[in-house]
């Protein structure tokens, strides 16, 4: 389609002399402006999708695909429940626990935390807690009186393993001095960290009959965590759950409807950065158009010798097609390599620019996850570079056609 004639006049054209270096200068600012943008849009898709899958991740890993909950009392009959649930099909795991607020407290220091009593088999199996241990097992937690606490936790109240700390629960008890809360004092045996700082500083996790007996439920529970081996099945799964357990005075809550709010408003912010961070490449575009314009304005007279010389129309269009497509194509395939090796990188600039200029950029307490994640879809980015091609093109087009419409004899006259 091209042939080796009009590649040869359109590189000479890109190559500019001295006289036509403001033209070039703005070539090379349009390439630039594309590389960045298509860097820039792979970059910030790719840490909103990471941030979603690691919250999404991180979420389930800790609370499962679907809770069963009751409103004013414990599940006495958790382990019939349990086994009619594992029949359903998808289900991997229906663990029961008894959960509640407390307050913790460590000499001067006290904060809110939420408890989790799961049984030590289900604490073992539980991978996003036993793949996560940075000291002590989960097997530690049989003993009386043993909690487990996130790394952040720890360093918060200054402990380690075999401290100690008290939990005071606000569902105490009425004595003739008025109102008591219920107190406990427990040793650490473990400290975790799922890399969420929102659950690294505020869970504690306790063994089943420990919990039962602090928060007084008996041989009850709080709730089932149900684990599917399909998170898209949750909500047809909670139905089923529901249907197969009438009348009884319970609530099944799958993680979409839990987090509907959470989820939705990641999305959102999604497609607007998407929508934004595209007209940085629109603009680059429109670069193209100008550059190529000009291009073709100061090459008014070369163009009407080599049509004077017998150079097609067809010719001279595609002549400047490939000038001006030279500049997205390289300006896209720069920008992708760019963003491709910031993204495999991102947590070492990090730290890198974290150094460089004495500031924290990303902040646990306000963003959740310790370090900034980056995932690159394969398709998303194929997109954006078709994106990014597409609208290169597409700014040669009208310059091209305008060259090639150019008069001979009108360019030619004062010459």
């Amino acid at each position: 389609m091209f042939n080796a004639f009009e590649w040869m006049i359109a590189v000479r054209y890109l190559r500019a002399r001295r006289a036509e270096g403001f033209i070039s200068v703005i070539a090379w600012f349009s390439l630039v402006g594309i590389a960045l943008g298509v860097a820039t849009l792979i970059i910030v898709m790719a840490v909103m999708n990471g941030f979603r899958t690691e919250l999404v991740d991180r979420i389930l890993g800790l609370n499962g695909h679907i809770a069963v909950l009751t409103y004013d009392r414990p599940i006495t009959d958790h382990e019939a429940m349990s086994g009619r649930i594992m029949r359903l099909p998808g289900v991997v795991q229906a663990a029961p626990y008894v959960e509640g607020q407390v307050m913790i407290t460590n000499q001067a220091e006290a904060r809110g935390a939420l408890v989790r009593g799961l049984s030590i088999e289900n604490l073992a199996i539980h991978k996003a807690l036993s793949s996560n241990l940075k000291s002590g097992t989960t097997a530690a937690l049989a003993e009386p009186a043993t909690i487990m606490i996130g790394t952040r936790m720890a360093e918060r109240f200054g402990v380690g393993i075999g401290d100690k700390v008290t939990l005071i629960s606000p569902k105490g008890t009425t004595t003739v001095m008025g109102f008591v809360p219920r107190l406990a004092t427990y040793k650490v045996v473990a400290l975790f960290e799922v890399g969420m700082y929102e659950y690294d500083s505020s869970y504690i996790f306790m063994g089943l009959p420990q919990a039962q007996r602090y928060f007084r439920t008996g041989d009850g529970v709080t709730g089932i965590e149900v684990v599917l081996d399909n998170a898209d099945d949750a909500a047809a799964t909670a139905q089923e759950i529901y249907a197969r357990n009438t009348g009884m005075p319970i609530r099944v809550v799958d993680w979409q409807r839990a987090n509907a709010s959470f989820v939705a408003a990641l999305q959102v912010e999604r497609n607007v950065m998407f929508l934004i961070l595209t007209l940085i490449i629109l603009v680059a575009a429109f670069n193209i158009i100008s550059s190529m314009i000009m291009l073709v304005k100061d090459k008014g007279r070369d163009i009407a010798i080599l049509r004077t010389m017998g150079a097609a129309r067809g010719s001279v269009l595609r002549v400047f097609l490939i000038a001006g497509a030279s500049i997205g194509v390289v300006g896209t395939l720069a920008g992708f390599a760019l963003g491709v090796v910031f993204c495999l990188n991102i947590d070492a600039i990090r730290l890198f620019l974290e150094g460089l200029t004495g500031t924290v950029l990303w902040s646990p307490e306000i963003r959740w996850l310790s370090q900034i994640p980056a995932r690159m879809e394969t398709g998303e980015v194929f997109g954006v570079l078709a994106m990014a091609l597409a609208l290169s093109f597409l700014a040669t087009i009208y310059p091209a056609w305008r060259a090639a419409r150019l008069d001979p004899v009108e360019a030619l006259r004062y010459e």
